[in-house]
C-alpha cells in the first residue's frame, strides 16, 4: 500500500506506508501535561519535587495512547491524591528543542505541552490534597510574579501566560516556547510578571473618619456594558483604577480628587458618582477611599503627570479587575458594595469575555 501527500514532498509523489510512517516517526514530539490551580487569593499551586531544584506545575508526560485531558486528571490523582475532572484547556505550548535545558544524552526532540485550568480551590480542597510521598516533598501556593524565582524560565514563562489567558476569558492559547503567537494586551504589557498590590484591608461602607490621612481616592468606573475601566502600568504590568492622591487644590474633597485624578491619568469622565466606603490601612495609618461611577468618555490617552508614563486603558469584569489585585479576604465584601452600586447606576452585569484595550478616544 501506498501513501500519497508526504508531508516533505509533491502530492504526487506516493510513498510507502513505511516510508511515510518513518518520515512521521523522526518528526515525534513528546507530549506532555499540566493543570494550573489557583487558591481564592489567586496564588497559583507549585509543586516542590525531590527530582528538580524548581518548582512545577501538578503534571508530567501523557501516557501512550493517553490523551492530554485524561493525563492531567491521572496526574492529580497521582501527585496529589485529588480525583478531579479536567475539562478546560488553557495553552498548548510548543516547547521547541532549544526551548528547555536537558542533557544531551537525552536528545530531546521537542514537545507538546497543554496546560488545563484545575480552577479555584478553596480550604476544604486544599486540605484534602495528599502529596505522592517519594516523589512530591510538598505544595505551596505562591504569587504570579514569583514563578520566575521559583521555576525554570520556560515554566514559568508557559505558567504565566496560561494565567493571563484564564483572566482574559478568550478561550486556549497558542504559546512558542512560553510565549503566545497572538498576545493580548495583557501579556503585551506583562501583568502579574511583577508583584500585585497589596491591599490585605478590612472594608467599612461607612462614611470616611475625622482623624486618619486619605491616601487615595479610587473609582470602580463602569462602562455600559458593565466592565469597569482598569489602567496597566507600561513598564510594569502593574494594575490601578482610575483615581490617585489627594492634593492640595482638591481642598479634601475627595470627590474632586477622583475626578481631578481621572481626567489626568486616564482622559476619563466620570458621572454618577457614588460612594462605597473605604479601606482602613493600619501600615501607614490612612484610610483608602472606594467609590463607583458610571465611565461616559475617554479622551486620547495622556501622560499622567505623576508618574511621566501613560498607561494602557482596558475594559474588564469587575472580577477580572480583583484578579490583577490581593486584596485578600475583605475583597469579596467590597465587590458586593461594586455590584449593589452597580445596580442603582442601572448597569447591568458583564459576564466573563476578553478584556478590550481603549487607545482611542471613546464616548458613550
Amino acid at each position: 500500500m501506498t501513501t500519497t501527500s508526504a508531508p516533505d514532498e509533491r502530492a504526487s509523489v506516493a510513498m510507502r506506508d513505511e516510508a511515510y510512517g518513518a518520515l512521521r516517526a523522526s518528526a515525534a514530539l513528546w507530549a506532555g501535561t499540566s493543570v494550573l490551580i489557583t487558591n481564592q487569593r489567586g496564588q497559583i499551586l507549585l509543586q516542590r519535587v525531590t527530582y528538580r531544584p524548581t518548582r512545577l506545575l501538578p503534571g508530567g508526560a501523557v501516557d501512550p495512547g493517553e490523551s492530554p485531558a485524561k493525563g492531567a486528571a491521572r496526574e492529580l490523582e497521582e501527585e496529589l491524591g485529588v480525583t478531579a475532572a479536567v475539562t478546560r484547556g488553557l495553552a498548548v505550548d510548543w516547547v521547541s528543542p532549544a526551548g528547555r535545558t536537558t542533557p544531551p544524552a537525552m536528545k530531546f526532540p521537542g514537545e507538546l505541552l497543554h496546560v488545563f485550568d484545575g480552577g479555584i480551590w478553596d480550604d476544604d480542597q486544599i486540605t484534602a490534597i495528599r502529596p505522592r510521598p517519594g516523589e512530591i516533598d510538598g505544595i505551596e501556593f505562591v504569587e504570579p510574579a514569583d514563578l520566575p524565582t521559583l521555576m525554570a524560565q520556560d515554566d514559568a514563562r508557559r505558567a504565566l501566560s496560561a494565567l493571563r489567558a484564564r483572566i482574559n476569558g478568550s478561550g486556549p492559547v497558542i504559546l512558542e516556547d512560553g510565549a503566545p503567537i497572538a498576545p493580548t494586551v495583557l501579556d503585551r504589557v506583562g501583568v502579574l510578571r511583577t508583584a500585585r498590590a497589596r491591599h490585605h484591608f478590612p472594608f467599612h461602607p461607612g462614611p470616611v473618619p475625622d482623624g486618619p490621612t486619605v491616601r487615595q481616592s479610587w473609582a470602580w468606573a463602569f462602562a455600559p456594558d458593565g466592565r469597569v475601566l482598569v489602567l496597566l502600568e507600561p513598564d510594569t504590568g502593574a494594575a490601578c483604577l482610575p483615581g490617585g492622591t489627594p492634593e492640595p487644590a482638591d481642598h479634601a474633597d475627595h470627590e474632586a480628587t477622583l475626578i481631578r485624578e481621572a481626567r489626568e491619568e486616564a482622559a476619563a469622565e466620570l458621572a454618577g458618582i457614588r460612594y462605597l466606603g473605604y479601606l482602613s490601612d493600619p501600615e501607614e495609618s490612612c484610610v483608602r477611599v472606594r467609590y463607583a461611577a458610571a465611565l461616559t468618555s475617554l479622551g486620547p490617552a495622556p501622560v499622567d503627570p505623576a508618574t511621566g508614563r501613560t498607561y494602557a486603558r482596558i475594559l474588564a469584569t469587575p472580577e477580572q479587575a480583583l484578579e490583577l489585585f490581593d486584596g485578600g479576604p475583605p475583597a469579596a465584601e467590597q465587590l458586593q458594595a461594586v455590584h449593589q452600586a452597580r445596580a442603582l447606576l442601572a448597569i447591568p452585569r458583564a459576564g466573563l469575555q476578553p478584556v478590550t484595550e481603549l487607545s482611542a478616544p471613546t464616548a458613550w
